[in-house]
């Protein structure tokens, strides 16, 4: 299934990946501020030979037409950085810019499907079919994988791929699980008005800040009691905005959080639990309540038969015992918005290795990645594209 050629390839171009990853580390950009990255990637792929073409503001799509017809499978990487100070100072490669930092492994992404390109484009004359290559930004902000949508990068294409480097999974294993993989991702801000007055005179007031500690303490009943055991969800309030003065009750409190879900079905339940428990709760003391719930990521759930070629192509390369089951995570992909109408799978890619000190989590000012896994990250890329274009049908 997978080709002996392109591996070799891979292996030929190790030290430049690794070159390159460092050099976008130490240049971290944030979402659609990408612009030196976007360029260097355009130099990359214009060096190789690949035609491209930018997309607005930042980002890059380009093709690698094979020699022989076929379909047409699209390999995304996200190239954007976090405003996150880099903690890693006895790094030959910190990040130059304080403030900002590849905390998340997106410099790796990227690196490694550039070097997938190269492998593909020496070896395209044996492609039955094509090849998009998605160089994505803003994926942080949720933002990236719309628009490049919008731009064109799914015209075309029959099935779609991308991968993570993952810190909390062992050095070298890799993960594509069928189903579930990454939850659903949305924003809730409460607002509750009371009436503010003195703190000395309770009984003329309607105090937020007893609204919303209120919420906050029975907002959890919502998953406890009202969503299934077998239905995974994620309730949080991260902020809590209340009051302005030791001795002044406060009039308004503003309440920021983020939901988490598998289920569509479940998500829209949750949603309504949500707004019903800020209007009761307001009701209760006389207050006002305000709910936006600003819909994020999609779930990631892994099409089978793209999951389970992604795990044939794992065993094929790598051997049995570089595939590892990883548990689902609540945290969010935008990369769920490409196989909503479209046959495609995620993967993760090991990286932790506490020798190397880079098990720490994503989004930390100590993330790191154990660069010996890039390897493997770059062969996975090029090889599902390489099986999934032999597949005789699909």
């Amino acid at each position: 299934m997978t080709n002996s050629n392109i591996a070799a390839s891979i292996k030929q171009h190790l030290d430049q990946m690794i070159a390159f990853r460092r050099d976008l580390h130490a240049h971290p950009e944030l979402p659609w501020e990408e612009v030196r990255t976007t360029q260097k990637i355009a130099e990359a792929l214009e060096a190789i030979g690949i035609p491209f073409r930018l997309t607005k503001p930042t980002g890059i799509i380009a093709d690698i037409k094979g020699g022989k017809p076929g379909k047409t499978v699209a390999l995304r990487a996200d190239i954007d950085a976090l405003p996150v100070l880099e903690l890693n100072d006895s790094l030959s490669y910190k990040s130059q810019t304080a403030g900002k930092m590849h905390a998340c492994g997106h410099d790796a992404h990227t690196a490694m499907l550039l070097t997938a390109a190269k492998a593909l484009y020496e070896n395209r004359e044996q492609l039955r079919g094509n090849v998009r290559l998605i160089f994505q930004p803003a994926e942080e902000i949720a933002q990236g994988a719309i628009e490049m949508i919008k731009q064109g990068a799914l015209e075309g294409v029959d099935n779609v791929f991308g991968m993570h480097i993952w810190s909390t999974s062992p050095s070298g294993k890799i993960s594509c699980n069928v189903g579930s993989t990454f939850a659903s991702a949305d924003l809730l801000k409460v607002t509750f008005k009371g009436r503010g007055g003195h703190g000395s005179m309770p009984e003329a007031c309607v105090d937020a800040a007893v609204v919303a500690s209120s919420f906050v303490m029975n907002l959890q009943a919502i998953v406890s009691r009202e969503t299934s055991p077998l239905e995974p969800a994620v309730v949080t309030i991260g902020k809590m905005e209340v009051g302005t003065r030791f001795n002044v009750i406060a009039e308004n409190a503003v309440l920021d959080g983020t939901v988490r879900c598998f289920n569509l079905a479940t998500r829209e339940r949750l949603k309504a639990a949500l707004e019903r428990y800020a209007e009761h709760t307001a009701a209760i003391y006389g207050a006002t309540a305000k709910v936006e719930y600003i819909y994020g990521t999609l779930p990631v759930i892994n099409e089978e038969r793209s999951a389970l070629l992604a795990q044939s192509v794992v065993r094929s390369a790598f051997g049995d015992d570089t595939l590892f089951t990883e548990k689902p995570t609540t945290g969010g992909e935008d990369f769920s918005f490409y196989i909503e109408n479209i046959p495609g799978c995620f993967a993760l890619v090991g990286s932790g290795n506490a020798d190397k000190g880079t098990d720490w989590a994503h989004h930390h000012g100590c993330f790191n990645i154990d660069e010996d896994a890039m390897a493997k990250g770059a062969e996975f890329y090029a090889q599902y594209a390489w099986s999934y274009l032999q597949q005789d049908s699909f």
